[in-house]
């Protein structure tokens, strides 16, 4: 039997007490599947992925990740194992501005020797395959991120949260500031590059029409036994 990599079991968090925000009693994901999450704004979504990340901690349950569980981790070894083993892809992308687009992409490789030694050859080698992969032009990679424009900032993010080959990525909310079809052209690259590497991928957003892309579509509501109040 293959082991999971993100197992949720009788997951419990509440931001303030007396104020749940999340109960939800399973939830596994497949090394290498592609899921599609969805739900409303103010939702729980963000929340979920800070609690696969080992930014939050439940109140009760767990949360174990490549059988892993992040409760039994302190911060400092919590901050560790979420550099090695997950790429992050944020609606804001999260770019470093006086960086240029290539030591944007290797900085996950700077703080992570996992992941840097995760790559067969040269970091440098593999950041610019990425970046190629993703379309980003070769006369780009030394200017600076704010030189670009938002698809491709948001590629170079891309980049950043796929080299070395973590075994998960999480993507929130990364295709909002995009039209329909940069939307399915950007989930495309990036999903070819997971299967490259088979890498698990965790997208969340409130956009249904994107779903037909994932191996698995997953509602928050489904999961989540608490009622949250959402926003429009």
């Amino acid at each position: 039997m293959i082991s999971p990599v993100i197992e949720i079991e009788n997951l419990q968090f509440e931001w303030s007490p007396g104020q749940p925000c999340l109960d939800i009693p399973s939830l596994i994901i497949a090394p290498g599947e592609h899921i599609f999450l969805h739900g409303p704004s103010g939702g729980g979504k963000s929340t979920l992925l800070g609690l696969l990340g080992g930014v939050h901690l439940p109140q009760a349950g767990a949360v174990t990740i490549l059988g892993q569980r992040l409760d039994a981790l302190n911060g400092a070894g919590r901050d560790r194992f979420r550099a090695d083993h997950i790429g992050f892809l944020f609606q804001q992308f999260n770019l470093i501005p006086y960086l240029s687009v290539l030591d944007n992409v290797l900085l996950p490789c700077r703080f992570s020797p996992y992941r840097r030694n995760n790559i067969a050859g040269d970091m440098v080698q593999e950041a610019q395959r990425l970046l190629a992969a993703l379309r980003i032009d070769a006369a780009l990679w030394s200017r600076k991120v704010t030189a670009l424009s938002i698809g491709q900032q948001q590629r170079v993010a891309a980049a950043r949260a796929l080299i070395g080959r973590p075994e998960i990525i999480i993507a929130d909310e990364p295709t909002s500031a995009l039209d329909a079809e940069h939307q399915v052209a950007f989930i495309d690259l990036l999903m070819q590059e997971c299967l490259a590497s088979a890498t698990a991928l965790i997208f969340v957003s409130h956009d249904h029409r994107l779903a037909a892309s994932f191996n698995r579509s997953i509602a928050l509501a489904e999961l989540n036994r608490v009622v949250p109040q959402v926003t429009a």
